[in-house]
Order: C-alpha cells, then structure tokens, then sequence
C-alpha cells in the first residue's frame, strides 16, 4: 500500500510538473500578445508575433528540437496558414537559442515582427498572410 501511495504522488507531481510548463509559455506568450499593438488576430502581424514569441520561449528554456517536434505535430498540413506557422516558429526557435537572456526574448521577436511582411520569402523574415486572409479569432 504505500508503494501504490508513492507512486501515485509521483504520477501526480509529474503530472503537476509536465502540466506547469505549458501552463507556464501560454500565459507569458498570452500576456504579451493581449497587450500588443499588432493588426491580424488569426493569420496576420499578431498570430506571426505570437507563434515566433512562444517558439522563442520554448527554445530558450528547452530546445529548439521542441519546437520543431511541436511544429511537425500542430502544424501539419500544407495549407497556407500552417506554412506561415511553420516558418515563424523557426524563427522563434531561433530567437531563443541565440538569446543571451530571457528578458531578451520578447523584444526581439517583437522587433522581427515590425520588420516582418506579408508572404515574406525571406527565410529570416516574420510572415503573415494578405489582409484579405486575416481572420478574427481567439480572443482577436
């Protein structure tokens, strides 16, 4: 009996601990992007910002290898609005793997963002699709 005891609080501070993570990048990414100033709540500026902001945290604090992983499963399909996704989290992830401190992150994904453009061919370039894609959605 207190074998079971044990390993049920260890499943449970697992659990707790595997919960608190993304608990952890949602909130901080959602925190910045309800303060934002960015036009686009589904496929324009603000989505860009906000997969690039939470691929950043995820590659800081983890690896970039997650976000590429969590890409290869969300973000599967060939749709345009995937694509995007797709190539704002790497870059994102490497955002965060170049940031020397936390506190570095946001700024620079946010500067990438005012930089970035619709259909970007650049590889390094935040993109978004045309206006005329935009969709409100989630909270925009």
């Amino acid at each position: 009996m207190q074998n079971r005891r044990k390993l049920l609080l260890r499943v449970i501070a697992a659990t707790v601990l595997l919960g608190a993570y993304p608990a952890f990048v949602l909130g901080y990414t959602w925190s910045y992007v309800a303060r934002a100033d960015l036009p686009g709540g589904r496929h324009g500026p603000l989505d860009a910002y906000r997969h690039a902001l939470a691929s950043a945290v995820v590659a800081y604090s983890v690896s970039p290898h997650v976000v590429e992983w969590t890409s290869r499963v969300m973000e599967r399909s060939g749709n345009p609005a995937n694509v995007m996704d797709r190539h704002n989290n790497r870059i994102g992830a490497a955002i965060g793997s170049r940031a020397r401190s936390f506190g570095e992150i946001e700024p620079t994904v946010h500067a990438q963002v005012l930089i970035g453009t619709d259909n970007a061919t650049e590889p390094a370039q935040i993109t978004w699709l045309s206006r005329e894609q935009w969709r409100k959605g989630w909270l925009w």
